[in-house]
């Protein structure tokens, strides 16, 4: 039996997802989330084996969520489940410790697929995953500088963008105002702009924020 947890903002967001894997038998429904504390707070309980996990969070991002899964329950599989079409995220979350990034429309085939294919410890690779991926071993794909990003270099990032500031960010993190100065630094050297605001442009030309 595999042992599923659903982390999504939106009720009826869940909702569908739980019917489309009530038909089948080897997936159980551990918990359902809606949002990254609440989450996280269940998985300390709660058997799970393959976490569906929305990026656009309130409170802790998906991007948050991952890194602490990652950090506290690394056997727990991350299946990332978005509104963000693959170009947006899917590399970065899969650099980033995902296990497999599937988009919210997807076909119920490739959401069973992708968590029978995680939770025997492979990565789920969708197709357009698997084309971005060859450009980029290829050298097709360039300019897309934030997959660059390490996990809390994302995570500052993603904060900044928002127009959080740089010590409401510390305190989120439990990180010093130094340290996450550090990280912007990085961020903004790594994504060339040089300032909040242009940050916030990258992040929105780019699909990572919502308009």
């Amino acid at each position: 039996m595999i042992q599923v947890a659903i982390v999504d903002d939106h009720q009826i967001v869940r909702t569908g997802f739980r019917e489309l894997l009530g038909d089948d038998s080897a997936i159980r429904i551990s918990f359902e989330a809606a949002d990254g504390d609440e989450a996280l707070a269940q998985l300390r309980t709660a058997p799970c084996d393959v976490l569906l996990l929305d990026i656009s969070l309130p409170g802790k991002s998906g991007v948050d969520v991952l890194r602490t899964i990652r950090q506290r329950h690394p056997d727990v599989k991350v299946l990332i489940l978005s509104g963000f079409p693959e170009e947006s995220y899917a590399l970065a979350m899969i650099k980033n410790g995902a296990n497999g990034y599937l988009c919210k429309d997807c076909e119920q085939e490739d959401l069973l697929r992708a968590i029978h294919t995680v939770s025997n410890g492979r990565r789920y690779v969708s197709a357009r995953t698997a084309e971005l991926l060859a450009e980029e071993m290829s050298g097709e794909r360039r300019g897309v500088l934030h997959e660059a990003l390490s996990d809390r270099e994302l995570q500052v990032f993603l904060r900044l963008a928002r127009g959080e500031s740089v010590s409401d960010i510390a305190s989120q993190l439990h990180l010093s105002v130094k340290t996450i100065s550090t990280y912007r630094s990085r961020v903004t050297e790594k994504l060339n702009v040089a300032s909040n605001a242009e940050l916030a442009t990258y992040a929105l030309r780019h699909g990572l924020i919502a308009e």
